[in-house]
């Protein structure tokens, strides 16, 4: 079984049950790294969490969301083995995968529709990395 960790501030929560819904009604075992409420949260404590349990390889992949994506997107990126990818529209989810072999995908909760932040996490999830020319290109990402 494919196992998903996700996080999330309070501005993602609204899209977090959403999400862990289809990604367990699609067969994935998810890890829930919080937050759990609506109220004031930090983004980074959720962020690292989610990052540290991919970088371990404990999680195949992780899943982020705050109101711009960006925040939880920047910590995710603190991580060494960690390739966060903003995505606010279904074209970039897969390209994400393709082309930069990201492991984590970053949802923006306040411009993207529910629909289009399940989409995409799911073209994330089923998309392979293509390799070839972009394995170069990712092998020069690490500092």
């Amino acid at each position: 079984m494919r196992k998903i960790a996700i996080g999330s501030d309070h501005a993602g929560f609204p899209y977090k049950e959403p999400l862990i819904n289809w990604l367990t009604t699609n067969g994935f075992e998810v890890k829930d790294f919080g937050t759990y409420s609506a109220d004031s949260a930090d983004y980074a404590d959720f962020a690292h969490p989610v990052a540290t349990a991919v970088e371990s390889g404990e999680f195949e992949k992780g899943v982020l969301l705050c109101g711009s994506g960006q925040g939880v997107c920047i910590t995710a990126n603190k991580h060494q083995g960690i390739r966060a990818a903003l995505v606010w529209d279904l074209p970039l989810a897969p390209l994400a995968r393709q082309h930069n072999d990201a492991n984590v995908i970053c949802i923006p909760v306040r411009f993207i529709e529910l629909e289009t932040a399940i989409a995409s996490v799911q073209a994330f999830l089923n998309t392979e990395f293509e390799g070839g020319r972009h394995q170069l290109r990712v092998d020069k990402i690490a500092c």
